[in-house]
């Protein structure tokens, strides 16, 4: 078997983003859609004979230990008992700090790509308890499809949606995810919804909103920009932030030149033309039978953020 493996980690947007609740430890009760689309990073993995985990060219300001795919690979040799190591090499497209799950999506391709290298033979299932000790979403990642997600990001139900062209705006600033979640002006009360509910009213526009983009423009003038940019340039259309931010989007109107709109772009921003994904790439990578249509985990493990 080869002792290199390359494996794209794909960003996601929500298409809503609702906060239903707080428990008592902290951790916010959320609904969302996650939808993949086709922006990726790519994760390279190389085997080493001996145990040490290196990481290639490695991401300016962030040491290695706090290193998402550090940590997956370090996290996975523990659990697993394994004596080989890694050399980790991440082309970087996403942007960091923007809310489209970037760093959960590569940590969940490590975990995918090394449990091919290493051969362990894991199912989705015990890789989505590893990830989950990563970060709320790390187990999306990993179980491949769209969904319907609820609760801190645990409880995961599999959903099928159509494919359309969005445009995604990074405004170029990175918005910590915990800032955001912690402002005493969060709304936490969110009315529940079902996912019949998004099924049959996803055309409501009112229906459907993002809980934490309010906070965000009140802290990151950006965003706010960001969100009447789009709306000037796709008139018609409903931008909405991603995650806690900072980037946001919209569907890309039929037979829309984008061409002509990116040469107005401000200079710090990132304009990104997607297309959403049915699935992960590495889908198949593992069997999907011992899978449920609904894939809850009961409580979160120690180092479990909120999405974001």
């Amino acid at each position: 078997m080869s002792n290199q493996l390359s494996i794209l980690a794909p960003a996601k947007i929500n298409l809503f983003l609702h906060v239903v609740g707080q428990r008592p430890d902290g951790y916010h009760l959320l609904q969302s859609v996650f939808q993949l689309i086709n922006l990726s990073d790519q994760v390279i993995l190389n085997s080493r004979q001996d145990s040490e985990i290196h990481r290639i060219n490695p991401l300016a300001n962030v040491a290695a230990k706090d290193d998402l795919v550090v940590k997956a690979a370090v996290l996975l040799q523990k659990t697993c008992g394994v004596s080989q190591g890694v050399d980790i090499d991440l082309e970087k497209n996403i942007p960091m700090g923007a809310g489209l799950g970037g760093g959960s999506s590569d940590a969940a391709s490590t975990l995918l790509g090394l449990n091919q290298l290493w051969n362990l033979n894991l199912s989705k299932r015990d890789l989505m308890d590893i990830g989950i000790q990563l970060g709320a979403d790390v187990p999306f990642f990993i179980q491949g499809h769209n969904a319907f997600v609820e609760g801190i990001g645990e409880i995961i139900t599999p959903i099928d949606l159509p494919i359309h062209e969005y445009a995604v705006v990074y405004p170029g600033v990175s918005i910590p995810t915990k800032e955001i979640f912690s402002s005493p002006e969060l709304t936490r009360n969110h009315s529940q919804i079902t996912i019949t509910d998004f099924a049959e009213q996803k055309s409501n526009l009112t229906m459907f909103q993002n809980d934490l983009q309010e906070i965000a423009e009140q802290k990151y003038v950006a965003v706010k920009n960001a969100i009447e940019w789009l709306k000037c340039t796709f008139p018609n259309t409903q931008p909405i932030m991603s995650g806690s931010g900072s980037s946001v989007f919209c569907k890309i109107p039929d037979s829309f030149d984008t061409d002509s709109c990116i040469s107005e772009l401000p200079h710090e921003w990132k304009f990104f033309k997607v297309k959403s994904l049915m699935r992960h790439s590495a889908y198949n990578l593992i069997p999907n039978s011992n899978l449920s249509n609904k894939l809850l985990f009961s409580k979160p493990q120690q180092g479990s953020r909120q999405v974001g």
